[in-house]
């Protein structure tokens, strides 16, 4: 954040720098006091522009920051935090009381007109006369309060109450300049002589017509780089350049050095901000009518410029052939990556990018530091990365430079709008923008491969967009024009370098998602402005065309390598249950199903990352089990014992949720401690008897256990005409009424009786599972012997299952148990 609002800071303030001074200057602005509410980087453009304005530093003019949103059809100046998360334009403006030189803005598909009338907006409050009697004093620390900006005005009534705001800025800090301002240091300006410029031209002039005609970046380069060796060394034999210090008077002239311990790296033609080659004062011994190497240099510079524009406004042509609206050659493919999720790479004229996308979950959002303190994530964001490489060059490669921040910024801000809702696609992700070649836009480059890699990764945007970079020629009078500013589209690194302005715009065919204007004159006027915009809507339709084309196309899919996220909704109140205490529960599902994370919101929202779909599957499943509802009354088949306490155990009546067993509802008979009835691992029936106020389970395996009749004597031994007994028994209990539980499929049970004039009763027979004992088999046998010798009728006739499902027939059911676990009850499977 901090480097971006330095490039706001520097961006307008560089081109006021009076020409000739080069002495280094640092502008130091902090923040030291800030309500939350009025953001203070465009305060901070203000706060520099009088810091300078009262120094000793050469300028030209006075600059102002100011920042324009659009809540709803209103524009609004210097916009509080709360009113900017409702608005459509986020648009920072810098300039003078006559003339804009900065604009960086971002927005949602606003068309060309209100952009133009929200620049008007801020121009007012640039332009406008004089209308206020009392301003607040201006402080060098950034405090909103001191701004007399209106909050809100609509655009089309007339502006009559504010009246000027920043012009009566202006007007205060030239009073307070001439009151307390420093002389200016006018005697350090040193400009080259004027008569080197003509030596130059009669040296190198026609040749440079030549060269310039090359369309090939690195050819031209070579080819300039020779004509200025040559221009010094016909200016040395010649007398006029010498390398000797010690002869003259001792006097500060300028030297061309790279600054090492910057972390700007040089680049030629244009691709890095000005000021980037830097030029230090050093004592040096002058001689008369001589000139230095350094004055050769920058003249030579000066005339190439000079040449290059006189080319493009008497020709009509640029050097690489087109004309002031063309556009390079494009071409573009998909997929070239296997392995990443998503890849795009693009092409336009010598300028190349591959864009690379990568999708994750949560933990993969970019931590953001912020003047709140609160913790700030992006679940999207860009890194542009130039490498020297890409321009031919040998350089360190270390920490992001403050161009490499605010070329990835814009490239991110311009395709945030066309991503989808979080809820819509829960990924977080990350575009990476790997500058292979450069010439001139290559952040625009950014937005394109941008947009294809997201495609390509299938990232459901909502439209394709594309960037262009704009420059100009204002003054084409000098060169035989008609003195009209000439637009130039999609230009190159020499046209950037050679030109008025570097206009950036990106967008689709309606409207613009972000734009970027640098100034290297005086300023522009809103006519040419409006030109810029109007012919760069143009480039924006050619090159989307042009994408379209690309080959081979970006596979709109996830690739198999991306991860899977399912977002599911549960009760908040379950969110405990989920993570568990100390989160041992989440951490153990993440463990037992492969996933590779599990977040939780306090609003229920949970969501689950995987690598494939049969590990989001199981943690699903695990989730949905102990979030759900049990009832009172349910029952559990096949349920295995997880572990064993002295008090009971614990059964796993669904994946991940578990209940206790009293070791009091066990058994029908008493036991002295679990393990002698079951151990670890074994598979028991259990039906659901309370679900206490912290959601725990106990459930019973004695509710389904046969009741025994205490009452009937003990059974007399066997002697082996068990089927007539079972015979006698059932003619006997045909008299008395009798009484059948049915379990319906929610596990509620339905008891009834059914008297002995009724229809002929449902006789089942049921047979033992393979987990019975022979014990259990023969306690049977007892029982119904028992009944048998006693010659009275049953009360009531006891099963081994009480829950059975009523039938209208009279055939019997049995429940068969499997090998693997599972059972066949009434015709249907019951898996554990």
């Amino acid at each position: 954040m901090q480097v971006l609002v330095c490039r706001l800071i520097d961006r307008p303030l560089r081109p006021t720098m009076l020409k000739g001074f080069y002495h280094e200057t640092q502008i130091l602005s902090w923040v030291l006091s800030y309500d939350g509410l009025h953001s203070p980087d465009a305060l901070s453009i203000t706060a520099a522009g009088v810091a300078v304005a009262l120094s000793e530093v050469p300028h030209s003019k006075i600059i102002v920051g100011v920042r324009v949103g659009l809540v709803g059809d209103k524009f609004v100046v210097n916009p509080t935090t709360k009113e900017m998360d409702d608005s459509e334009l986020d648009l920072v403006l810098a300039g003078s009381d006559d003339a804009i030189l900065m604009i960086e803005g971002y927005c949602n598909f606003l068309s060309e007109e209100k952009l133009i009338q929200a620049v008007k907006v801020g121009q007012v409050v640039f332009s406008s006369k004089p209308g206020r009697e009392k301003i607040a004093t201006l402080f060098l620390i950034p405090v909103c309060k001191v701004l007399p900006f209106p909050s809100t005005f609509d655009f089309v009534i007339e502006i009559t109450e504010i009246k000027d705001a920043v012009r009566a800025i202006c007007n205060e800090v030239e009073a307070l300049v001439k009151k307390c301002g420093k002389p200016k240091m006018l005697d350090t300006i040193k400009l080259p002589p004027p008569e080197l410029y003509k030596h130059v031209e009669e040296i190198v002039g026609e040749d440079l017509v030549k060269v310039l005609q090359i369309k090939n970046k690195i050819p031209r380069r070579k080819a300039l780089t020779a004509l200025e060796e040559k221009v010094q060394t016909i200016l040395t034999e010649k007398g006029y350049v010498s390398k000797d210090e010690t002869v003259g008077t001792t006097e500060l002239v300028p030297d061309l050095f790279e600054d090492e311990d910057e972390d700007e790296e040089v680049v030629l033609d244009g691709e890095v901000d000005e000021g980037d080659v830097h030029i230090r004062p050093i004592p040096r011994k002058s001689i008369p009518l001589l000139y230095s190497e350094v004055d050769v240099k920058l003249v030579f510079k000066d005339v190439t410029s000079k040449f290059l524009r006189r080319r493009i406004v008497e020709g009509g042509k640029r050097s690489d052939g087109r004309y002031a609206d063309g556009i390079r050659p494009i071409n573009s493919s998909c997929g070239l990556l296997p392995r990443a999720h998503g890849s795009a790479l693009f092409t336009r004229g010598e300028t190349q990018a591959l864009a690379v996308v990568t999708l994750g979950d949560k933990q993969m959002a970019q931590r953001i530091d912020n003047l709140v303190g609160d913790d700030d994530v992006k679940s999207f964001y860009l890194q542009y990365t130039f490498p020297p490489s890409s321009v031919g060059e040998v350089g360190r490669i270390g920490a992001p430079s403050r161009r490499e921040i605010g070329h990835g910024t814009l490239a991110e801000r311009a395709l945030e709008p066309i991503l989808p809702s979080e809820d819509k696609f829960p990924y977080t992700i990350r575009v990476e923008s790997t500058i292979t070649e450069s010439n001139g836009s290559s952040s625009m480059a950014s937005v394109c491969g941008g947009c294809l890699a997201l495609q390509d990764a299938g990232v459901p945007i909502k439209c394709s967009i594309a960037g262009i970079a704009m420059g100009m020629v204002l003054d084409t009078e000098e060169f035989g024009g008609d003195g009209a500013p000439l637009i130039l589209s999609d230009i190159t690194g020499s046209e950037d370098a050679s030109g008025d302005m570097d206009f950036k715009v990106a967008g689709n065919e309606d409207g613009v998602t972000a734009f970027q204007m640098d100034i290297k004159v005086g300023g522009i006027t809103l006519p040419v402005m409006e030109k810029a915009l109007l012919q760069a809507k143009d480039g924006r339709r050619c090159i989307l065309a042009e994408m379209i084309k690309c080959s081979p196309p970006p596979t709109n899919r996830l690739s198999k390598y991306a991860p899977v996220i399912h977002i599911m909704k549960v009760s908040p109140e379950k969110i405990n249950l989920i993570i568990g205490s100390g989160g041992k529960k989440v951490k153990s599902i993440i463990e037992e199903t492969g996933v590779e994370a599990i977040e939780t919101e306090d609003d229920g929202t949970v969501k689950i990352t995987a690598k494939d779909l049969s590990c989001l599957e199981k943690s699903k499943a695990i989730i949905s089990n102990l979030t759900m509802v049990p009832t009172v009354g349910d029952i559990y088949r096949n349920c295995e014992i997880k572990s064993i306490a002295p008090y009971g155990v614990f059964v796993e009546i669904a994946p991940g949720r578990e209940g206790l067993c009293h070791i009091s509802e066990l058994s029908s008979n008493w036991l002295p401690k679990a393990e002698d009835a079951v151990k670890v691992g074994d598979r028991i029936d259990v039906k659901l008897i309370e679900v206490n106020d912290k959601g725990q389970l106990r459930l019973s395996h004695k509710a389904l256990l046969p009741e025994t009749n205490a009452e009937n004597p003990p059974a007399k031994p066997d002697t082996g005409d068990s089927t007539k007994d079972v015979a006698a028994s059932s003619k006997t209990d045909r008299s008395m009424p009798k009484k059948s539980v049915s379990v319906l499929k929610d596990g509620a049970a339905e008891e009834k009786i059914q008297h002995p004039k009724d229809t002929v009763g449902t006789q089942k027979a049921v047979s033992s599972s393979k987990g019975n004992t022979t014990e259990d088999t023969l306690l049977s046998q007892k029982k119904v012997k028992a009944i048998k010798r006693t010659g009275s009728p049953s009360k009531e006739v006891s099963p081994i299952n009480k829950e059975r499902t009523k039938k209208s027939t009279g055939k019997a059911v049995s429940s068969i148990s499997k090998k693997d676990g599972s059972s066949l009850v009434d015709g249907e499977a019951k898996v554990g």
